[in-house]
């Protein structure tokens, strides 16, 4: 008896083992700071996996750009040293240019995932990158252009941006300097507080919610309208690491992921309908830009953003052959009406 008591504490110790290294382990940072309502929505993403993943799939958060360089991280989950980034596409845009299809969308995440767009992002960033495309978090927010002093116009209604110091990135360089024809500085999101601060810019492309969670509402007085561009939030995880999941996992964390692309969309309107609230309620002043300028402002914003885009592809060994499927994809004419 003590024998076979013996063998079922064995045999039961075993299965316990078993049962705990089934649980899959996943460690992902984030590219901005915990404060940013942008980091705040993948960490509830976060949440849902862990909550619905007990026992099957946990995602340990190691942090932001204090852990990896936010530049650095598109890169170190494609080496295998973190399986998991929540960035923008246009900090990897070298690699996988057709992220731009997402930068000029006039769609949300919702939409491309019914049409199959997508699928296909996900298809290009397996292909180029050896990365998962996960899910496009946080789509439907556009971009204003935010001033420290009230913009000027020309004749014809243009924004004249002479002597316009002028904060760049990735994601609208394309817009500003081929369009505008504006000299930038290129300045990671964690600068630019100090930048404004001393004056090194005096204004910034910023997406229509976050500026108050940065604080660069204390130095920039003036929102431009209309908004340009979509926001390319998304997840990508490591290709070994993904394949090597079970397939209960793998069926959690992408089904949240899918809900969250939804949900997302939901709340950050909401988020921004209460920013631009706060910001006007304390002295943001609006300026828009009207008839053919406005026309010819949004419409150069997406045509320079593909240009950029099939240059890159035609550059790369797979070529541009998904151009005007992406473009299908992603925009619809008939929604800018």
């Amino acid at each position: 008896m003590k024998k076979n008591l013996l063998l079922s504490i064995l045999a039961g110790s075993v299965l316990m083992a078993g049962a705990v290294q089934a649980e899959d382990k996943i460690s992902a940072v984030h590219a901005f700071p915990e404060t940013l309502i942008y980091t705040k929505s993948f960490l509830s993403f976060v949440d849902k996996v862990n909550e619905a993943g007990k026992g099957v799939v946990q995602i340990d958060v190691r942090g932001g750009p204090e852990a990896i360089g936010m530049f650095q991280q598109p890169d170190a989950v494609r080496d295998g040293i973190v399986d998991m980034v929540y960035t923008p596409g246009s900090f990897y845009g070298g690699t996988v240019p057709e992220k731009d299809a997402m930068v000029a969308s006039n769609l949300t995440a919702v939409e491309t995932r019914a049409n199959g767009g997508t699928e296909l992002m996900d298809q290009v960033h397996q292909e180029k990158m050896g990365v998962k495309y996960l899910g496009w978090f946080d789509s439907g927010v556009c971009y204003n252009l935010w001033t420290r002093n009230e913009p000027a116009f020309d004749d014809q209604g243009n924004l004249e941006v002479d002597g316009l110091k002028l904060r760049g990135n990735a994601v609208y360089n394309a817009f500003f300097t081929n369009y505008l024809k504006a000299q930038v500085i290129d300045l990671p999101t964690g600068e630019v507080y100090s930048a404004l601060q001393r004056g090194v810019v005096d204004a910034t492309g910023w997406t229509q919610i976050g500026l108050i969670d940065l604080k660069w509402n204390e130095f920039l007085n003036y929102r431009i309208e209309p908004c340009f561009f979509s926001t390319d939030l998304g997840v990508i995880v490591n290709l070994d690491k993904w394949n090597s999941l079970s397939d209960e996992s793998k069926k959690i964390i992408q089904d949240v992921a899918i809900q969250h692309e939804a949900d997302s969309v939901s709340a950050l309107k909401g988020k921004r309908d209460e920013d631009f609230a706060a910001l006007e309620a304390a002295g943001m002043k609006v300026v828009s830009l009207e008839g053919e300028a406005k026309a010819n402002y949004l419409a150069a914003a997406r045509e320079k953003t593909w240009e950029r885009m099939k240059g890159l592809m035609a550059d790369s060994p797979q070529g541009d052959g998904n151009y005007d499927k992406l473009i299908g994809l992603f925009y619809d004419p008939a929604a800018d009406k």
